[in-house]
């Protein structure tokens, strides 16, 4: 993933186990140039919120094994990593995928859970979950996601 390489590159160039914050920017911003500062620190935010550091006092600190990810020659993040997956989407694919149907029959499927099975009292994120409970299609790996962007909204 490249997100855990772009936070581990810093830590595995400088050969520290801790960085403050703005050691941890110029890096990302100013020293590699893949990122402005503004693009840097929302990074860290969602590096934060995704759980892959946490503050210690001043200084930042990897929660996972820096050791353990590979950051290839020449590597530079994409775009990509300021982006965050829909677990709902995620999930009414793998469910498509899986049983055969559109797409759009699933959201279709999707959207009649929720009015006319719930009177629309029933959040999109718990209706794929009884969607893929009906289907017997794994959603287990999505639970934390989906929680996650139920407590956000």
């Amino acid at each position: 993933m490249t997100i855990l390489a772009t936070i581990a590159a810093p830590f595995r160039h400088t050969r520290k186990e801790r960085l403050k914050k703005n050691e941890m920017i110029y890096y990302l911003a100013l020293d590699r140039k893949w990122m402005s500062i503004e693009q840097a620190n929302l990074l860290l935010i969602r590096a934060k919120d995704d759980g892959l550091i946490i503050y210690d006092g001043d200084m930042i600190r990897p929660l996972f094994d820096i050791a353990a990810v590979e950051i290839p020659v020449g590597f530079k993040p994409s775009s990509g990593i300021f982006e965050r997956a829909d677990p709902v989407q995620q999930l009414i694919d793998r469910i498509a995928g899986l049983t055969g149907s559109p797409v759009p029959h699933v959201v279709a499927e999707l959207n009649r859970t929720i009015h006319e099975e719930f009177d629309g009292h029933l959040l999109p994120e718990a209706a794929v979950v009884l969607l893929a409970k009906r289907y017997r299609v794994p959603f287990e790996d999505t639970l934390s996601a989906l929680q996650e962007q139920v407590r956000r909204a």
